[in-house]
């Protein structure tokens, strides 16, 4: 199943809507990517299934602070 490994997130219910408003139900997948992040404080790689959202949060702020924020630990 995609689903990111820090916040959990996973694929959303969502609607098409035709021009004569007709509704079908279809998936909108997020974007789950496969990274090895480096954490300084174990001195190891960890691999993480994370969201581009997550990768960029963890380039910013760091990835312990990250997964400790969503109460997550590596």
């Amino acid at each position: 199943m995609a689903k990111s490994d820090i916040t959990g997130r996973r694929k959303l219910k969502a609607q098409n809507v035709s021009h004569s408003n007709i509704k079908t139900k279809r998936w909108q997948n997020i974007n789950i990517q496969r990274r090895r992040v480096w954490v300084p404080e174990l001195g190891r790689f960890v691999s993480l299934m994370l969201t581009t959202r997550d990768i960029r949060t963890i380039d910013k702020i760091g990835v312990v602070k990250y997964a400790k924020r969503h109460g997550v630990s590596l």
